[in-house]
């Protein structure tokens, strides 16, 4: 009898997840383990390993259809073999391929056949009159943001699918000619790009935020001049780095553990509020793929330095986003320093169901009144979005004013 690959739980409140590329093709043999099929949920990109091994007799779904836990993805043809390990973790976006010798169809992710080149001094890969075959919106987003539509390429994929491949190979042919001979960014033709995958459902789920939730924003200017010295001395002492981040972490954490009521969510079906036992921080990070909110889970448990390497963790990963789910659930509070970005301040969207985002702008030197005299320091602003359900303005004002107590004196957490 044939065996089916069912769509497994992919995690935390996520029970569908969008076809994104096919690793194996019927007559393809399969391993225990062996990933088979690229899936987008609404955290993020995946591999899934196959729970046995066999021959592929059908693919259940094509690129681009959404399936639904429980729903066929594949079957396998006559008698499978046994699942001697299966104990296979579902692999996030950017993982590099850890055994060499699993076969992959062509429009794999890894072993792909040879993207068609353009010829030396030209760049016919691009063809602005060309409707190739795009799915993925990281594919449109990557081809935007390098000035043409991914459309306008040749796929490599099933059926001339348009995949990541053929977009890098596309840009580094773009970089390798001269300046005057670069097609220009495409102007006379609006480029649409669908909502769909994880663009479509955050979109939902932060529309609902914007609607349901009676949010109010609270914002403070402080000194971080005391911080920033901390921190040097501390690097110096211990030879180990500590980013801004990873110490703005530590004082939401002593700050939450003062003021737990914001450590809550809103169970809307019973009317409740929950307050969290645990404190798993939410850290928004920009990765190629877009906004995503990694957690270090039991936050509260963590020293300073276990706090540190957790948070530099997550960092080293957000550069390629390659995020397992269940890594992007259950947060309980974010911490969202966007001041890398050069931006001073502004109103977060609180990330559902939790109940409040910290928001931290840049580091900028500004004068600032220090014992009767004029000085120029080192100032951030604070902004916290709360839901106004599960505390007033005392104990929102009282959390900030804690977290910027910490900073203007950071022995009081370190």
């Amino acid at each position: 009898m044939p065996e089916q690959f069912l769509l497994p739980d992919l995690g935390e409140g996520l029970t569908e997840a969008e076809i994104t590329n096919w690793l194996v093709q019927p007559g393809d043999v399969v391993a225990v383990d062996q990933p088979v099929v690229e899936v987008e949920s609404a955290k993020s990109i995946v591999e899934l390993p196959s729970p046995f091994a066999g021959v592929v007799g059908e693919l259940c779904a094509q690129v681009g259809d959404l399936v639904h836990a429980g729903e066929p993805l594949l079957r396998m043809e006559g008698e499978r073999a046994p699942a001697t390990s299966s104990g296979a973790v579902l692999v996030g976006y950017g993982v590099a391929e850890s055994a060499p010798s699993r076969q992959r169809s062509r429009g794999g992710r890894f072993g792909r056949g040879r993207v068609a080149e353009a010829p030396h001094g030209a760049t016919p890969i691009i063809d602005p009159s060309r409707r190739s075959r795009v799915v993925s919106p990281i594919v449109r987003r990557i081809a935007q943001e390098a000035g043409f539509d991914a459309a306008s390429i040749v796929g490599s994929g099933p059926e001339g699918l348009v995949v990541k491949a053929d977009v890098e190979a596309a840009i580094a042919a773009l970089r390798q000619q001269p300046e005057a001979s670069a097609p220009q960014p495409l102007t006379d033709t609006d480029v649409r790009i669908p909502i769909t995958g994880i663009r479509e459902i955050i979109g939902t789920r932060l529309t609902r935020a914007r609607q349901t939730i009676p949010e109010a924003t609270i914002w403070l200017d402080v000194d971080a001049t005391p911080l920033m010295e901390a921190k040097t001395r501390l690097e110096a002492a211990t030879g180990d780095h500590y980013s801004l981040t990873a110490l703005l972490a530590r004082f939401t954490v002593a700050a939450l553990k003062r003021y737990p009521a914001l450590n809550s969510s809103i169970d809307e079906d019973a009317h409740v509020i929950v307050q969290h036992s645990a404190i798993n921080l939410g850290i928004a990070a920009q990765t190629p793929r877009g906004l995503m909110v990694p957690v270090v889970r039991g936050a509260h448990e963590l020293s300073t330095g276990e706090l540190r390497d957790r948070v530099a963790e997550l960092t080293d990963h957000a550069r390629v986003g390659d995020f397992a789910p269940a890594q992007l659930t259950g947060s309980t509070f974010t911490l969202d320093n966007y001041g890398g970005f050069g931006i001073d301040g502004g109103a977060p969207i609180i990330n559902p169901p939790e109940a409040a985002i910290l928001g931290v702008g840049r580091l900028v030197d500004r004068p600032w009144v220090v014992g009767g005299e004029l000085a120029v320091r080192k100032v951030l602003t604070l902004t916290l979005v709360f839901d106004h359900r599960v505390c007033d303005g005392d104990v929102a004002s009282g959390f900030l004013t804690r977290v910027a107590a910490c900073i203007e004196e950071p022995l009081l957490a370190l």
